[in-house]
């Protein structure tokens, strides 16, 4: 079984989402010592944002040397995706959305005819049967009452992950973590508990 984990905190240790991750990474190690993990860290090692070299070579053939070192990264970025049988993404909200490194890793890997294709039905996602995870830690509450209509995260997420195929979907939501201590530590051993049961549990059906 192979895994990818993305993390996209700017907060290192510090961080909720990375903490969760780190904690479902030692659960599946623990439950199947055999699975292939590769951790792709774009919080401590941002991918670049997109510039004109960026958007040539994702979206057509490169020529300059700028535009082949993109298209590799890209190639690369992928690979790691094309390769993975389950796909663990790590969310924390900033400004009631996704991480601006999360968001260049989508960026870099939503290719055209590699990740997905255009039909006369419509585009068509081509990374289907993968089974994927999203952390999401967040201050407020979204999932549910009138905040919800601020959640720029996970719908975006959602979409993206569509996009290309990525349907099996879990979302793991560790939320209210500015409504005090009590509030956050109950949130983040909820969430902790969800991950280890899908540690368990849930990644033996993708294997």
């Amino acid at each position: 079984m192979n895994i990818l984990v993305v993390s996209s905190s700017a907060n290192g240790d510090a961080s909720v989402s990375n903490g969760l991750v780190t904690r479902f990474v030692d659960s599946v190690q623990s439950a199947h010592p055999a699975a292939h993990i590769v951790l792709r860290d774009v919080g401590a090692n941002p991918l670049p944002h997109l510039t004109a070299a960026t958007v040539a070579a994702i979206k057509s053939e490169p020529a300059t040397p700028a535009e082949h070192e993109a298209r590799a990264l890209s190639d690369s970025l992928i690979a790691e995706l094309q390769q993975a049988d389950v796909i663990v993404i790590a969310s924390p909200m900033y400004n009631f959305g996704m991480s601006s490194t999360l968001k260049a890793w989508f960026d870099h890997v939503l290719r055209a005819g590699v990740t997905f294709r255009y039909t006369e039905a419509g585009p068509e996602g081509l990374l289907t049967g993968k089974k994927t995870i999203v952390i999401e830690s967040r201050a407020g509450f979204y999932s549910d009452g009138p905040a919800g209509a601020m959640d720029g995260q996970e719908p975006h997420i959602r979409t993206l992950l569509g996009f290309v195929g990525l349907d099996d979907v879990t979302y793991v939501r560790a939320e209210k973590l500015a409504f005090g201590q009590e509030a956050a530590f109950a949130a983040i051993a909820e969430a902790t508990e969800v991950l280890e049961t899908l540690a368990r549990e849930e990644l033996k059906l993708a294997a």
